[in-house]
């Protein structure tokens, strides 16, 4: 199977990050292409830089499905950003890490916390567990308060910060797992598990892992209702590329 591993910022050195988690879980079998858009934030942090992330990875989407689609594509910002949309261009399954992460958490505990980079972020994260129905397994959502870009520069305390608040999730919020709140931290898990004792949940993995039982069960994204093509209508100015066409 091929799959398109989406970081939604511009930067680079993310976008290695994440193929290399993203390839040391994915099976022998599976072609894996990880990219990122050439335009929009280098980093997303809350919901303005969401806002300008989307039209580049609905870009990447559509123009994967006209040069040759993959089985199933992963968007790997933990805010699930244009998951809903992207699943209107695609049948192919398309999992967003954050909703990924949370279902695996909740197979292997009752309670799990999450732990992000800023508090700008709690708020999305928590809108979105209540969305997908699992707010109540989720004890809470903390911050580490570190700035994405700082999981990128050498001799930063962003680990510090994050184990730090791990211990505090486990001894305050009587958690039994925790879900790492951001792509940048997938290369952290396996780590954390070890020092802490406890399951560590990397989205991208999970993702990963779930896109390709998808395909395995020969299930696509239901395009009736929600997730149904859009209707095709004249979209002006910078976004006339992007107008959806009759697929009938």
């Amino acid at each position: 199977m091929k799959l398109l591993v989406i970081n939604p910022n511009t930067t680079t050195s993310m976008t290695d990050k994440i193929g290399h988690a993203a390839r040391a879980a994915a099976g022998a079998a599976t072609e894996l292409v990880a990219l990122q858009p050439p335009d929009g934030p280098e980093s997303i942090e809350g919901y303005y830089d969401e806002a300008f992330s989307v039209p580049g990875i609905l870009s990447l989407i559509a123009g994967a499905e006209r040069a040759g689609p993959a089985d199933a594509y992963v968007i790997a910002c933990f805010d699930d950003t244009g998951l809903d949309a992207a699943r209107c261009l695609t049948a192919a399954p398309v999992i967003g890490i954050g909703e990924a992460a949370f279902h695996l958490a909740s197979l292997l505990c009752v309670r799990f916390s999450v732990v992000t980079t800023l508090a700008r972020s709690i708020a999305a994260i928590e809108h979105n567990l209540l969305r997908y129905g699992l707010a109540a397994r989720c004890a809470r959502v903390r911050a580490a308060e570190v700035p994405v870009l700082a999981l990128e520069q050498p001799g930063s305390d962003a680990r510090a910060r994050i184990s730090a608040e791990i211990a505090a999730a486990l001894r305050e919020d009587r958690s039994e797992a925790i879900v790492l709140g951001c792509a940048g931290m997938t290369d952290l898990a396996h780590d954390l598990a070890r020092e802490h004792g406890v399951p560590v949940v990397d989205g991208v993995g999970a993702a990963v892992k779930l896109a390709e039982s998808l395909v395995g069960l020969g299930l696509s994204t239901s395009r009736q209702g929600a997730y149904a093509p859009p209707r095709a209508k004249r979209y002006d100015g910078v976004f006339a590329p992007m107008a959806p066409v009759d697929r009938r």
